[in-house]
This record gives C-alpha cells, sequence and structure tokens, in this order.
C-alpha cells in the first residue's frame, strides 16, 4: 500500500499554510446544510436535520483551538456562548431524539478538540475521522453507564424520521388539494405519475435511514466538521491546521481499507448473521469514503476545467448510480495502485 497525505510527517508546518479565501462556495454549502429540514428526501436522510445543532459546536471549539494558538479571545468567547445558546434552548415538543442529537453535537464538538489539540499537525480528515469514531466510543460508554436500552435508542431515531415522512406526506397532501396543482397534474400526467412514484420512495427510506443511522451520522458528522473548518479559516486569519484539499487531491490512510474487509466479512460469513447492520454500516460509511477518493481520481485524470467542469460535475449528479460504483472502484483500486503517483494528466 502507499503512503498518503493523512502521516503527520507530510502535513506543512501550519505557519506556512495559506489562508484560505472564497466565501460563494461555503455560504452556498452553509444554506444547502441549514436548508435540509425543508426538503422531503434529504431530510429523511441526514440523522440530524437541524444542522446547526452540530455546526455551532463544532465552530466553537474551532474558534478556542484558535484562541490557543494565539487568535481572538473574542471570537471563541462568542462562538462558544452561540453555541451553549442553541444546545440549551427550550425546543418546543422536542422528544428523546432531540435529546440525542444535542448530545451528538456536544460530544463530537469536545472529541474534535481534544484530537485536534493532541495531534494539531495532522490534516483535518485525520482529525475529523479520528474525533467521530471517538464520539460513537463516548456515547457507547454513556449509554452503557447510564443502562440506557440500545432499542430505546433504535425506537427514539425510528420514531423520529416517522414524524419526519409524516410531516412531509401532510405537505403534500395540503399541496395536492389546490386547485392549481390539481390542474397541473391534468395537463401533464406524466408528472402525477413521477410525483407518485415519489411519494411511494419516500415512504421506502424511513426504515432505510433508521438501519443505516450510525454510517449515515458518522458521514454528516465529518461533513459538518469539514464545513466549520471551512467557515473558521475565513473567518480568522489564525490557522489551527492545513487547508482543506481539492477534490483532485482527496485521499486518506490506506490502512482504512479494513474498514470495508470488515463490512464485507460481517455480511457474508453465515456465522455473523446477527452482525450483518454493522457490516452494512461500516460498507455505507467506508464506501462513501472511497468514492470520494475515487472521483478525486477521476477528476485528475480528466482534469476539466471550466465549462468542461461544470458538465463533468452535471454529469455525475445525473447518473449517479453508474458513478458511483464506478468511483469506488477506483478508490479501492487507488489503495494499491496510487493512480494519481502513476503519471500526470495532460495539461
Amino acid at each position: 500500500m502507499t503512503a498518503t497525505s493523512s502521516t503527520p510527517a507530510s502535513v506543512p508546518a501550519l505557519s506556512a499554510a495559506p489562508r484560505e479565501r472564497g466565501w460563494r462556495r461555503v455560504i452556498a454549502v452553509l444554506l444547502l446544510t441549514l436548508a435540509v429540514p425543508l426538503v422531503a428526501f434529504p431530510r429523511l436522510l441526514v440523522p440530524i436535520e437541524q444542522t446547526i445543532i452540530l455546526i455551532a459546536p463544532a465552530m466553537a471549539v474551532c474558534a478556542l483551538l484558535g484562541w490557543m494558538n494565539g487568535g481572538r479571545p473574542w471570537l471563541a468567547a462568542l462562538w462558544i456562548a452561540l453555541a451553549v445558546w442553541i444546545l440549551s434552548g427550550p425546543v418546543p415538543g422536542a422528544g428523546a431524539f432531540d435529546t440525542l442529537a444535542r448530545g451528538w453535537g456536544t460530544i463530537l464538538a469536545a472529541s474534535f478538540g481534544v484530537v485536534s489539540a493532541a495531534a494539531p499537525r495532522h490534516p483535518f480528515l485525520t482529525r475529523a475521522l479520528s474525533a467521530t469514531a471517538m464520539a460513537f466510543a463516548v456515547a457507547l460508554a454513556v449509554i452503557v453507564v447510564t443502562r440506557v436500552e440500545p432499542v430505546a435508542v433504535v425506537e427514539a431515531v425510528s420514531t423520529e424520521f416517522g414524524r419526519r415522512i409524516t410531516a412531509s406526506e401532510s405537505e403534500w397532501s395540503a399541496r395536492a388539494a389546490s386547485a392549481e396543482w390539481k390542474e397541473l397534474m391534468e395537463r401533464y400526467p406524466a408528472a402525477a405519475a413521477m410525483v407518485q412514484q415519489g411519494e411511494t420512495q419516500l415512504r421506502a427510506l424511513p426504515p432505510v435511514s433508521t438501519r443505516l443511522f450510525p454510517a449515515l451520522l458518522g458521514l454528516e458528522s465529518v461533513a459538518v466538521l469539514g464545513l466549520a473548518w471551512s467557515l473558521y479559516h475565513r473567518a480568522s486569519r489564525t490557522r489551527i491546521g492545513a487547508p482543506l484539499k481539492a477534490l483532485r487531491e482527496f485521499r486518506f490512510n490506506d490502512q482504512l481499507v479494513w474498514g470495508v474487509v470488515l463490512g464485507v466479512t460481517l455480511l457474508v460469513v453465515p456465522t455473523l448473521r446477527e452482525a450483518r447492520g454493522a457490516g452494512l454500516n461500516l460498507l455505507l460509511f467506508f464506501g462513501v469514503l472511497y468514492a470520494l477518493r475515487g472521483l478525486g481520481v477521476l477528476d485528475w485524470f480528466l482534469s476539466p476545467r471550466g465549462v468542461v467542469r461544470l458538465l463533468f460535475f452535471i454529469a455525475m449528479f445525473l447518473a449517479w448510480p453508474v458513478v458511483g460504483v464506478f468511483s469506488l472502484g477506483l478508490g479501492l483500486g487507488d489503495t494499491w495502485i496510487d493512480w494519481r503517483g502513476r503519471a500526470r494528466p495532460a495539461a
């Protein structure tokens, strides 16, 4: 297996890292993240739809780390106060899942702070993955110590996704009852069939999301930490780590391939049938990471620019099942072949 940028020795000194610039893409991602509760499909897949519960504590920890490195104390104080206000604010009708979500946001941010303070030279992805793993370990320990039944956690998650699908169906029913909507459906029967198919697919999502909740939560956590990292380094001149690299340079420690191996083993070995849920979650989590790595290889190999680059990402969006499987194969193959280290693409 090849050496990767995840080793501490390959990370440049923080003082030499350039300041990250450009707010347009980061703000766009932030708005899309905050808009999750407004769109039916994402809110039935994203574990914690109120993403501000994760973003605010992560930003507070980043600002605190920046203050420890000589940054502005008022920025840290501001974000800590905002995070405390968001996490402790009253939520009408909040249930068990809301408590779990707020607890996870706190544990994740604290874990990221501990990992970053202990290993300040590690790149972001190594810290984020380590913090997510630590958060799962701490959450499991809390469940064991407080003697909370795992069934109660599963029930809280299932109830939450059930609430979301009920809310989405109510919104659809209200929209379908309007005269304008009925007229539109009568005029375009094909569109009506597509809407009906979409509703059927939405109803099938909650059981899947509940079963894959740990993997989805892990992916959401890494993504939110990356967003907070980017926001902080645009709001502050004090760096707490190297800049995030472009997609074409996305890679991680090759030893993570054992996560895929373990997931496949738990799925195919008959005597491990009881652990197939864990296998599915491992495959989803590491599969997405390797698919992103494969997209990085593809982006590097094609070297698209301008309009060609836009068409490249549109094609990925429209043909995501094919592109996803192909990218997964490229990403896994990159573990041994190191596509980007063999030759440079033509300029």
